[in-house]
């Protein structure tokens, strides 16, 4: 594929190691699970980890974002700290939301995510409130909401979008296209393509493989600069796939997905392996450099759990507050 704007070295190992540290982190968000450390659900993001890197490595610090259900990869990749990502999973109060969002709400206002979101598509209309936000004060930001497939069922998104394009709003809604809407195929349920519903509203839309962190990142990067310019929103459809379940507990996939098609996935189309391949074949990185990488980002997640394992509980005199804002 052509990279018209080629990541130099030490960008491509930053990516590398911001994938490697939502793949890790997801990974032992599923250990938790199966070890009955962590109470609930989690929606797994391993398998995507390009798309969050590659989009918000375009964006500012005081740049907001909007997520979903599955989105602790969006939370880490605009900034947040991996001890208290695990400790607002556990419940604890050192957590983001003070353990009391969980997996599924988690938000970190100061690194500019506005929070995930279980009501699928909710977060299309918290980024374009947050893009009118911007408009009338001027402040040169702009707002990107994610979210899957699925929420091109929902009437929000495409109210979202109409009000975006008649206002110029400074948004881009990036559509995660894992394939499948929690245990059905996409085509089964979205008639027509992606790409048609965005246009019908004067929205220009992207298609890009959302394995490759590259291709990502030089899909977003014009929409995220025309934005900024004030020239309005943008639609980026990205093509990936989920390596686990719809969530942690969803163990039998296998009634809803061919083997074949996840292998496929798991060793052609991996995120990291695509980008390791190109940092080596690109710039002769050694094996031992990528390992020195991932050994410091394991140590950062084994940190961070230990952190989050000891951290207290909130208190019984905590329940009423943090209700209203």
């Amino acid at each position: 594929m052509n990279h018209p704007n080629p990541l130099d070295l030490e960008q491509g190992l930053h990516f590398y190691e911001q994938m490697l540290k939502i793949r890790l982190f997801e990974e032992q968000v599923n250990q938790l699970y199966l070890t009955a450390k962590m109470p609930g659900l989690a929606h797994l993001y391993a398998g995507e980890e390009a798309i969050a890197v590659g989009v918000c490595e375009t964006l500012r610090k005081n740049d907001y974002i909007t997520s979903t259900h599955r989105g602790h990869g969006h939370c880490l990749a605009k900034g947040a700290a991996v001890d208290r990502m695990f400790a607002e999973l556990l419940g604890k109060s050192a957590g983001y939301c003070r353990g009391k969002g969980g997996s599924m709400h988690i938000a970190d206002p100061e690194s500019g995510n506005l929070g995930a979101n279980a009501i699928v598509g909710a977060g299309a209309g918290l980024a374009t409130g947050a893009g009118l936000s911007i408009k009338l004060r001027a402040s040169n930001q702009v707002a990107v909401a994610f979210f899957g497939e699925g929420a091109m069922g929902q009437g929000l998104v495409y109210e979202a979008l109409n009000m975006a394009s008649l206002w110029q709003l400074p948004v881009v809604y990036v559509c995660e296209n894992n394939h499948y809407t929690e245990y059905t195929a996409f085509r089964e349920v979205l008639a027509g393509e992606l790409r048609d519903r965005p246009a019908a509203f004067q929205v220009p839309s992207k298609e890009v493989d959302g394995q490759d962190v590259r291709a990502v990142y030089n899909a977003v990067l014009p929409l995220v600069e025309r934005a900024r310019r004030g020239e309005g929103p943008a639609f980026l459809i990205c093509d990936t796939y989920r390596y686990y379940g719809h969530h942690v507990g969803d163990i039998n996939r296998a009634y809803y997905r061919p083997k074949q098609e996840e292998e496929h996935w798991r060793t052609a189309r991996d995120p990291l392996q695509i980008c390791a391949q190109w940092l080596r074949g690109e710039y002769a990185v050694p094996p031992a450099l990528l390992d020195e990488i991932g050994q410091r980002v394991a140590d950062e997640i084994r940190l961070g759990l230990e952190f989050a394992m000891q951290a207290p509980f909130p208190t019984p005199s905590e329940l009423m507050e943090d209700i209203y804002a």
